[in-house]
């Protein structure tokens, strides 16, 4: 019985990780080079302060920004592809850092 509910504790982070891992691939491929350092004025990952009155605009203002682009950062931020909920998702994993 232990052994099965280990299995599928481990089932279940597995899967945990895999969606987490979309969004920080995304994230390095398109979003790290300005949103790590900050560059031209990007809000840094994970902090707090630089993302507190983008959040206030409302998840619908920062979409947009993100796909029409904003001062230096341009449309889409260099994700082509990505979809709304992959932005939306992008945003929250930035600006929480998690």
């Amino acid at each position: 019985m232990r052994k099965l509910v280990l299995a599928a504790l481990a089932v279940v982070s597995v899967n945990a990780i895999g969606a987490d891992k979309a969004v920080v691939d995304r994230y390095n491929k398109a979003c790290v080079a300005c949103h790590l350092s900050g560059a031209a004025g990007a809000p840094k990952f994970g902090n707090a302060a630089d993302w507190a009155p983008r959040l206030a605009k409302g998840m619908d203002k920062l979409l947009l920004s993100t796909k029409n682009g904003l001062n230096a950062m341009p449309p889409k931020g260099l994700c082509m592809d990505c979809t709304d909920a992959d932005f939306k998702a992008l945003i929250q994993y930035m600006s929480t850092g998690k």
